[in-house]
């Protein structure tokens, strides 16, 4: 007998080859399989007659073959087989494809259940290619599973069946109070309902079940990793040296900087670790903050570590905090993969022996042979580009120390508040003075001609311009290709313009070098992909061009319009779109509408798009199997009272009853290291 654990291959009507092909489909166990949830469904429960079902649309049509199937050889590699079906009333033409097995199998006088799409004409009705099963056998709802090469949804569809034959009742993760409160079904009945249900009802209470407790897991899970720490060993800033930092900057703070910069001093005086995320727009003022709080730790004796997602931007945040803390006597090191072994050597011992009061770097930070004498304070940036673990791996660098997570993607505040509601968050929604608004326009790619044309002038006064389109290759449709695009523009509307290329296919090394060049202003214009939706500050950039924008969340088009407008230049955004879909306008009108990152991503969630700013991958979060951070915000609403509820009573989740809750959070965060 087969259990959770058990490798897929010992399935019944799985072997050794086809677990290779359930492989590419991330599924290996048992366990992996039955988390493998049906993306649809298929109504075959209420088969009908071709009079009550909708013409042209696909529906579930009960009927008996009462003709021959006669056989037709088209081509060379396309034959034909013809037959007739009766509902009773009315005669249905049915024409199958290449699938001699199908044909022969079906049986004069039998009665069957045909699902597809129905033509319907005056003397009767035809349907090409439907599914066929037998009445008794194939009615009822079918799931719908993502297919994989030869591993199609039946296919699929008869392993889970075979697995859930085979496997004993699953036994209840969830505690009896948590079941009762929130009117939850059984996790046995939900695991295998969600799979085959006997009626739309019941579906619906199996995906609750098991929304409810995926979310519930998640929501554990970021509340004991984020910490809720109950030390009050954090170490202490007892003098705050913001007023003395902020003299020392050639420019004046926004009221929102200052306010963040207070309410972060106020947290690392405490005993109790900070915990904040600092919110802000791209160009928002978040790394001068960063800064004044590093000068407080630093200046009374701690040091700070500040983790970034590329080697470029730690680098750029290097010689950032180099001119912020020029002639202060606060050292600064840069570590990344590519620092040369001598200077990470050195850069290492001072760190252990309290020389450098703040480490920049990569992931390079995390590795065990960097220690610091008395680490105070962590920073990640661009936080959401970070596993919940990598950031917690940091953190252990130091004991109980305060953290700060930065992020400019805008989270819509009422999810923000349940996601992050364990850390205090300081947001900046102000932009500093001088910092002019990007004008954003939405044509077609009739103004192709126009846009090079006033790109060249941008670049004849001494601007650079990002162009984005959303593919690398050729060959998907009318979309345009990086590629391809920029071979184009290099031979056609930009001629004799130095043009870059960024895409997310190139190595780590040459992506640097080309973002270098474009920094440094050797490239003039950069086409790209969105890999630089989070990328270094290029002053100089003014034009932000971005090809098939439907194609784009609201909040990734407004990380990439935040990639210009840096300087003090007017900046401008053209958003290119030929799609007809008024949802598309709608999202695309947003985005000219409103400068304001929140409120782009409040619209965001209204509207139910693709929730590209909380993709799950993108944040560092565990991959969610079947809820959704949008469409089930108000199941997440539940779940966090439950989660504070549980986490009151029992943080370690020790008690008996909360076993089977622990073992999942571990299980799924185990799982996230890499996110």
């Amino acid at each position: 007998m087969i259990n959770l654990e058990s490798n897929i291959q010992y399935v019944k009507g799985v072997g050794d080859k086809r677990a290779q092909q359930f492989a590419k489909l991330g599924i290996y166990t048992v366990k992996d399989l039955l988390c493998f949830y049906p993306r649809n469904y298929q109504n075959w429960a209420g088969a009908m007659t071709v009079q009550c079902a909708p013409d042209g649309e696909k529906a579930a049509v009960r009927a008996k073959l009462v003709s021959t199937v006669a056989e037709h050889r088209v081509r060379r590699n396309m034959t034909l087989y013809k037959c007739d079906f009766s509902d009773g009333q009315c005669i249905i033409h049915v024409t199958l494809f290449n699938n001699k097995y199908l044909a022969g199998s079906l049986q004069l006088g039998r009665e069957y259940i045909l699902f597809g799409k129905i033509e319907k004409t005056l003397t009767g009705a035809s349907m090409s290619a439907p599914e066929l099963e037998n009445a008794q056998s194939g009615a009822g709802i079918h799931p719908i599973y993502r297919a994989s090469g030869t591993l199609n949804s039946k296919a699929i569809a008869r392993v889970v069946k075979n697995a859930l034959d085979d496997l004993p009742a699953f036994e209840e993760t969830l505690p009896g109070s948590v079941l009762n409160q929130y009117n939850l079904a059984p996790l046995d009945f939900a695991v295998r309902q969600v799979h085959f249900p006997t009626d739309f009802g019941s579906l619906e209470k199996a995906r609750h079940r098991l929304i409810f407790e995926e979310l519930l897991v998640l929501l554990l899970g970021l509340l004991t990793l984020r910490g809720k720490k109950k030390s009050d060993a954090a170490p202490r800033v007892k003098t705050d040296y913001s007023a003395e930092f902020l003299k020392l900057l050639p420019f004046e703070m926004t009221s929102a900087q200052k306010r963040a910069v207070a309410q972060c001093v106020a947290d690392i005086s405490c005993r109790f670790p900070m915990n904040r995320l600092l919110q802000g727009d791209v160009g928002s003022g978040k790394t001068a903050v960063a800064a004044a709080v590093i000068y407080s730790v630093a200046k009374n004796g701690f040091q700070s570590a500040l983790m970034a997602p590329t080697e470029l931007l730690a680098r750029q945040h290097y010689e950032t905090f180099q001119r912020f803390f020029a002639g202060t006597g606060i050292t600064v090191c840069l570590l990344t993969g590519s620092t040369p072994a001598k200077e990470k050597r050195e850069a290492k011992d001072k760190l252990m022996h309290g020389e450098i009061s703040l480490a920049i770097g990569t992931h390079a930070l995390i590795q065990n042979d960097v220690e610091f004498k008395n680490l105070a304070l962590v920073i990640t940036d661009e936080q959401h580009r970070f596993g919940v673990k990598q950031r917690a791996n940091l953190a252990e660098k130091g004991t109980d120390v305060h953290t700060l997570v930065m992020s400019a993607t805008p989270i819509p505040r009422t999810l923000g508040l349940i996601i992050y509601g364990d850390l205090d968050i300081s947001v900046l929604d102000e932009y500093p003075p001088g910092r002019r608004e990007i004008r954003t326009d939405v044509v077609n790619s009739s103004y192709h001609k126009r846009i090079y044309k006033f790109i060249r002038a941008a670049v004849e006064r001494g601007e650079q311009a990002y162009i984005v389109c959303p593919l690398v290759d050729e060959g998907q449709g009318e979309l345009h290709s990086a590629n391809e695009y920029a071979a184009a523009l290099a031979a056609g509307g930009l001629r004799g313009i130095n043009i870059g290329l960024l895409h997310g296919k190139m190595k780590p090394k040459d992506k640097e070098k080309t973002m270098r060049a474009f920094a440094q202003g050797d490239i003039k214009v950069l086409v790209s992909t969105t890999v630089i939706e989070v990328g270094i500050d290029v002053r100089n950039a003014t034009v932000m061009l971005i090809e098939n924008a439907e194609r784009f969340g609201l909040s990734q088009l407004h990380q990439l319009r935040g990639r210009v407008g840096r300087g003090d230049r007017a900046s401008y955004c053209i958003l290119v779109s030929d799609s007809k879909s008024a949802a598309a306008a709608e999202r695309l009108g947003v985005m000219k509408k409103y400068s304001d990152g929140f409120k782009i991503a409040d619209e965001d969630l209204k509207q139910r798009g693709p929730g590209d700013f909380f993709g799950s991958r993108q944040h560092g979060l565990p991959q969610l199997k079947i809820a959704d951070m949008l469409s089930d915000i108000e199941t997440l609403r539940l779940c966090r009272a439950a989660a504070d509820e549980i986490l009151k009573r029992d943080f370690a989740l020790s008690l008996p009853q909360h076993r089977g809750l622990k073992a999942a959070v571990l299980n799924m965060f185990q799982n996230a290291v890499g996110n």
